[in-house]
């Protein structure tokens, strides 16, 4: 009788080949969790972010109310983009103009735009390195293409930090002002966008008077853009 054939080892698979199916599976899959993040707080308020959280553990605990866009008060938005973003409505996330500004005269504010800091705010760490800023120049666009401007704006002003533990325009308001964030003035919402740039070093109840003319420009900007059309892309 015929010897049965002995049956062939299976080839081994090379270790390189291996990591490398798994290092395109990770980033594949990491890549869907953070377009299932972005598409989430489209719709759902962030429940907390990475810095909220490390400031409760400083702190202890924070002052935070979550509103809606319909109570906020729109000369609040409109300050916030004339302070920290005034072509807001007219890029994809980045402002190229501002960046080449900024790397001109070395600031130290490196032209960020709103969608940038709603990125780095909400899904992000705080501090300077290539990661965090790699990361956010990956993110910011899936955010501008998957939300409306005006979703970008609620969320950058219901979780930007105002004071040491005060985050969002609505605990914004009432601890400075004793009033919702619907019920601020323009004078009162152009100070509060006057201390986005350093909220712990500078007093919207109190300012400084750097503080104050740099509010009353602000004011002014809010004006500007509603006239000229820029804050069309996030007002009715």
């Amino acid at each position: 009788m015929a010897k049965k054939a002995k049956p062939q080892p299976k080839p081994r698979v090379r270790p390189i080949r291996f990591l490398l199916r798994w290092a395109v599976r990770l980033c594949v899959l990491a890549v869907l969790l953070v377009v299932l993040a972005v598409l989430a707080y489209r719709v759902m308020p962030p429940p907390t972010t990475p810095y909220i959280l490390s400031e409760v553990r400083r702190l202890g605990e924070v002052e935070r109310q979550w509103v809606p866009w319909a109570e906020i008060a729109p000369v609040m938005a409109r300050s916030a983009v004339a302070a920290e973003d005034a072509n807001f409505c007219l890029h994809w996330g980045f402002d190229m103009a501002a960046i080449r500004a900024a790397l001109d005269d070395g600031s130290a504010r490196g032209g960020s735009t709103i969608s940038q800091q709603t990125v780095k705010n909400a899904y992000l760490w705080h501090g300077r390195s290539w990661a965090r800023k790699a990361l956010e120049a990956l993110i910011t666009p899936l955010v501008e293409t998957l939300w409306p401007k005006r979703r970008i704006l609620e969320v950058y002003l219901n979780i930007a930090e105002f004071d040491a533990g005060v985050f969002g325009v609505e605990a914004a308001a009432k601890h400075y002002f004793g009033k919702s964030a619907a019920q601020l003035s323009g004078r009162e919402a152009a100070r509060l966008a006057a201390i986005l740039p350093n909220p712990k070093g500078r007093d919207a109840a109190s300012p400084s008077a750097r503080v104050a003319k740099r509010a009353a420009a602000i004011a002014d900007g809010a004006a500007t853009i509603r006239a000229d059309g820029r804050a069309d892309c996030f007002e009715d």
